[in-house]
């Protein structure tokens, strides 16, 4: 598993069109800042800074294999969390109808137009950033989902959209993100019957952009895809 990410990480960047913007969505989804990516590879946080900028030119193989390694070593040395994530990807549990991420941050309104969103909660959406989504049958996943599989819904990154269908009032899984840890960028509803006042309050206490979307389900599936 852990060969299977270092590639893919190394492809991402490597075939990117900005190859910066990708090492810095990397290195968020390992939880790592500059200077701890730096010191774990004996150069000048500047330099790390002036990749993801794109000041200095992109890195060579040589030099991204050193980066990726650098970030899943990390990784390990507290505990494989994020690596663990990655299980997500590949064996979706039941009540995940999609899961993906994206090669660069897609800005919160950029990704609710992508959608034909509409806002019911604001919550600070021009300062979100969205590195990848989780398509959710409410229904199977209410049923099924234990403590363990919730954490699945995040892949590599809590900056993400989950994106919930089989919606009657939608105060379940606000309900849900309120008492776990870990908090999405986006929540979006996908055809509600209609939305609690419950729900958007927690929405507004967690500061969570809430939307709504009235596409058929194969269609937002595909729209969410193609944004990666």
């Amino acid at each position: 598993m852990q060969e299977a990410i270092l590639e893919k990480m190394a492809g991402e960047i490597t075939l990117s069109d900005n190859a910066g913007a990708t090492i810095r969505k990397w290195r968020e989804s390992f939880e790592l800042n500059q200077s701890e990516l730096a010191a774990r590879l004996d150069v000048n946080p500047s330099v790390i800074s002036d990749y993801e900028s794109g000041r200095r030119k992109s890195p060579g193989i040589a030099t991204i294999r050193r980066l990726v390694e650098a970030m899943v070593g990390a990784d390990k040395e507290r505990g494989g969390h994020v690596l663990a994530r990655y299980h997500s990807l590949l064996n979706p549990t039941e009540g995940i109808l999609a899961i993906g991420e994206y090669r660069r941050n897609i800005s919160a309104p950029e990704f609710v137009e992508r959608i034909d969103g509409r806002v019911l909660v604001t919550a600070n959406l021009a300062q979100k950033q969205v590195q990848g989504f989780t398509l959710i049958d409410s229904i199977k996943a209410i049923a099924s989902l234990n403590a363990t599989d919730y954490v699945r819904v995040y892949g590599w990154s809590t900056q993400r959209a989950l994106c919930f269908t089989g919606i009657k009032y939608g105060r379940s899984p606000m309900i849900a993100i309120r008492v776990h840890p870990m908090k999405p960028s986006l929540v979006i509803y996908h055809r509600p019957e209609d939305v609690d006042k419950l729900a958007y309050r927690l929405a507004e206490a967690e500061q969570i952009p809430l939307i709504i979307t009235e596409l058929e389900v194969a269609e937002l599936e595909a729209r969410l895809k193609a944004m990666a």
